[in-house]
Order: structure tokens, then C-alpha cells, then sequence
């Protein structure tokens, strides 16, 4: 945990680094461009001039909403302050539409009123190559973090000053052209300068327009489909989801978000459930490495639920515990027996009235079911406090094997135990049988068995016998 605030302290000082080195690069390189406009009247150089200063401001807008994106989530700010990045990238673009369009115009009066007039100097020629130099400086460092730490305000930066590389290299071959033309005596080459800044101001459109699609596209919450499409992929594949019903993803500033709700059968266990949440949020970030994730899960019905899958799932919706259940088919007509474990505290009216209602529901689950018996248990709220063996009630162990010998499939008991709780007598045993003999064979053997042992001894309050396959005596 520590190591990661002081990762995202350590990202956070590197933008607002090469922020402010941008910010400062651009005023000087505006008080330069300015002053070399002026003296040599080059609407070119001072277009570039406006331009350099839009640059202030954009430099310094990005600045500041670095330092603010990385502040954390509050309460007013739920998602964090990523989006103020975004903001601030789609008021640099207008700022720039706002410089070429005036630039061009600006042109446009030179051009037709013919009031073309420069003073020539290597000056201006030095300060356009500086700018240039400065430019690709700019450009690599703000490109170079903003791929490190996923900045849209960086790379927004980046690419304007490294469209200003293109833009001072046009002003540049205007101003050659220009003094070439006043030179050699071409008349028409006068008219460069201003054409450059025509070039220059439709450049800079077209990428501010490609930039303000992509800022305002997050600021909407525009995400690639294909993104969503791979995370549907990626969670489809998770072994437990039955569908993906809803899958919602946003970005704010460097970080995104994904809001999903799926399906899951509805007979599992919270503990399940957990572990294919987890699943789930995993397959997401194989897209997304470090989203935030949330996952809502609904319970469905599988295609493949048989009737007994039916009535548990009633029984889990109600948080009680079934067991015995049988169905039955008599001329068409299905019959179910089942035992509801309740609470023991509860008064038989208030029990009776939950297990028809819970009938009344199963029904509704299964509308083939065309009777219902319920046979109510009382579930042990209380821990008790057994007594120790004495040696009579090794004759009631005793009579355990001699009852288990009637039996073919029973290879051995062992494990014996017999308990005294209060007034009731308790006996607990291991039953070892074939590997292979089928599940529904061996709960007829223990019922036998205890049914013909109560014979024998019917005091006996209780009998649990846990079935043993031969391979785990083996062992």
C-alpha cells in the first residue's frame, strides 16, 4: 500500500514537472515571437506569436488540472477529478479553433486590401528556429510522461506543440519566400507570408478538430466498442456465468471504470458467488488493467434445473435448509414429500403458516406439482452438553454390528459412539461400504440400519452413521 502512494506521489510530481517547464517555455517563447512580429511586421511571425500565447494558456491550464486530477475521490467527487484533464484538453482545442480562425481572417484582409509590407532581418528567421527547437524539446518530454502515466492533458500538450513544429517551419519558408521575392523582384512572392499563416491556421484546425472529437467523446463518456466487446468476451468465458445482463464502462482523466451485473445460478452459495465476483473483476482488468470494478449479480434459473434443483432453490430463497426430499409420479400426477428444518423456538402456528406459504411457492415454481406433504423439524438452536460412555451403553454398540451384519453391503462399523444428553441417548458411527455402490442404495442401508437397530433398542433418541468408501480404510 505504501509503495503505491509513493508510485502515484512519484507520477503525480512528474506531470506537474514537465507541466510547468512547458508553461514557462511558452511564455518566453512568446515575448520572443511577439517582439520578432513586431519589428518585422510579419503577420506570419505574429500569428505564430498568438499561437505561442494560446500556448501560455494552454500550458498553464494543463498545469493546473494535473494538480487538481490527482487529488483523490471525495464526496462531491465520487469518481475522482480525472475528468478535469479532459476539460481542460477541450478548452485548449477551442482556444485554438478561436486563433486560427482569426488568423486566417486576419490574412485573408492582408491579401485582398494588398497591405503586404515586412521589414526583413535574420532576427525573426533565429527566433522561428529557436521555436522550433523549443517545440520538439516540449513535445518529447510531455509525450515521454504522458505515456507513463496515461495523462490526456500531456498528450493533448504533446501534440500541440508538436503540430507548432509544422506551423513555424510554414512561417519560416514564408518569410524566405517573401525576402526571396523582394530580392529577385517577384512581386507575388510578397503574398507568402500571409499564405503561410493561411496554411499554418488550417493546420492547426484540422488536428484541433481530430483533438476536441476524441476530449469531448470522454467527456461524454464515450468508450470504444470494442472495448466493451472484449470485456463481454473476457467475462463470458468465466466458468459460472450464466449471462452478462448489463456491462457499463466510463473514463475519468487516466482511469476507467466498469460497472457490470451478471447472471448466476441461483443456487449458489454467498461464498461461490464471491469467488466468481472475483473471477469476474479479474477478466475485466485483463482489458482494463486497474479499472475500478463493480459487480452486481443476479440469481437466475438454469435451463437445466430439474424439479428437485426447483424446490431447493424455493427453500434457499427462505434460508432454510430441506432434506428427504422425494417426488413421486402416480397416473401423471406428481406427488412431493420433503422435511423443512425451523427453528425450535418458533410456535407451530407461526411454523405451519411459513410452510404453507413456502409450498404455496414451490408451486408457483413448479405448477406440474400437484400435491405437497411437509414434514416440519425443529433445527437446534442450542449446544449440547453430552455425557461420557459408560460401559452399558457398550451393548447398545454391540447390537449396532450385529444389526449391521444383516447387511451385505456394510463391510465393517467402527467409530462407535454413545452420548447422553439430558434424558436422551445419542449414537454416532462410521459405516464402511463398496466404492461403487450408488448414492441412492447407500441411504436405503442406513435407513434400514438404523430402522432395524431402533428395533432392538428404540431409547435411542438419535442415530448419525457417516458412510465410508473401502478405498479411505485402505489408506
Amino acid at each position: 500500500m505504501i509503495g503505491a502512494v509513493h508510485s502515484l506521489a512519484t507520477i503525480s510530481a512528474q506531470k506537474r514537472g514537465v507541466a510547468l517547464r512547458s508553461m514557462l517555455a511558452a511564455a518566453g517563447m512568446t515575448v520572443l515571437k511577439l517582439a520578432a512580429g513586431l519589428f518585422s511586421g510579419s503577420l506570419g511571425v505574429l500569428s505564430d506569436a498568438a499561437h505561442s500565447a494560446l500556448d501560455l494558456v494552454g500550458a498553464a491550464l494543463t498545469y493546473f488540472s494535473v494538480q487538481i486530477s490527482d487529488k483523490p475521490a471525495d464526496e462531491d467527487h465520487t469518481y475522482g477529478h480525472g475528468k478535469v484533464e479532459n476539460l481542460s484538453a477541450f478548452v485548449e482545442s477551442g482556444l485554438m479553433a478561436i486563433s486560427s480562425a482569426w488568423i486566417i481572417w486576419e490574412a485573408m484582409q492582408r491579401m485582398i486590401r494588398h497591405t503586404v509590407e515586412l521589414r526583413h532581418s535574420v532576427w525573426p528567421l533565429l527566433v522561428l528556429l529557436l521555436s522550433i527547437t523549443v517545440d520538439w524539446w516540449r513535445s518529447r518530454n510531455l509525450q515521454a510522461v504522458a505515456e507513463r502515466t496515461g495523462s490526456a492533458a500531456l498528450a493533448t500538450d504533446a501534440f500541440h506543440f508538436a503540430s507548432d513544429i509544422w506551423s513555424t517551419l510554414a512561417v519560416l519558408a514564408g518569410l524566405v519566400a517573401a525576402w526571396a521575392g523582394a530580392v529577385f523582384g517577384i512581386d507575388w512572392l510578397r503574398y507568402a507570408d500571409p499564405c503561410a499563416a493561411v496554411v499554418v491556421s488550417l493546420m492547426i484546425l484540422r488536428l484541433t478538430f481530430r483533438l476536441s472529437r476524441e476530449t469531448v467523446a470522454v467527456l461524454v463518456d464515450e468508450v470504444p466498442a470494442e472495448i466493451r466487446r472484449r470485456i463481454l468476451d473476457e467475462v463470458e468465458r468465466v466458468d459460472g456465468v450464466l449471462e452478462v445482463e448489463k456491462t457499463r464502462v466510463r473514463r475519468a482523466g487516466t482511469a476507467y471504470f466498469a460497472d457490470l451485473t451478471v447472471a448466476l445460478p441461483r443456487r449458489d452459495t454467498f461464498e461461490h458467488a464471491g469467488e466468481l465476483v472475483r473471477a469476474v473483476t479479474e477478466a475485466v482488468r485483463r482489458v482494463l488493467p486497474d479499472a475500478d470494478v463493480v459487480v452486481h449479480t443476479v440469481p437466475r434459473q438454469r435451463y437445466s434445473e430439474s424439479i428437485f434443483d426447483r424446490i431447493r432453490a424455493v427453500a434457499a430463497r427462505h434460508n432454510v435448509s430441506v432434506h428427504d426430499l422425494s417426488v413421486q409420479s402416480h397416473r401423471g400426477r406428481l406427488r412431493v414429500e420433503l422435511h423443512v428444518e425451523l427453528d425450535e423456538t418458533l410456535p407451530l402456528l407461526q411454523a405451519h403458516s411459513f410452510v404453507t406459504s413456502l409450498e404455496s411457492e414451490i408451486r408457483h415454481e413448479a405448477p406440474e406439482i400437484d400435491s405437497i406433504l411437509t414434514h416440519i423439524e425443529s433445527e437446534p438452536a442450542t449446544i449440547e452438553q453430552p455425557q461420557e460412555m459408560v460401559e452399558a451403553d457398550r451393548r447398545i454398540a454391540n447390537a449396532l454390528r450385529r444389526s449391521a451384519t444383516n447387511f451385505k453391503e456394510i463391510r465393517d462399523v467402527h467409530e462407535i459412539q454413545v452420548s447422553r444428553s439430558a434424558d436422551h441417548v445419542y449414537l454416532s458411527c462410521h459405516c464402511t461400504l463398496p466404492d461403487d455402490l450408488p448414492l441412492h442404495r447407500v441411504h436405503e442401508v442406513m435407513t434400514s440400519l438404523e430402522d432395524r437397530f431402533k428395533l432392538e433398542y428404540p431409547g435411542v433418541y438419535r442415530v448419525t452413521i457417516h458412510p465410508e468408501p473401502m478405498t479411505d480404510n485402505l489408506r
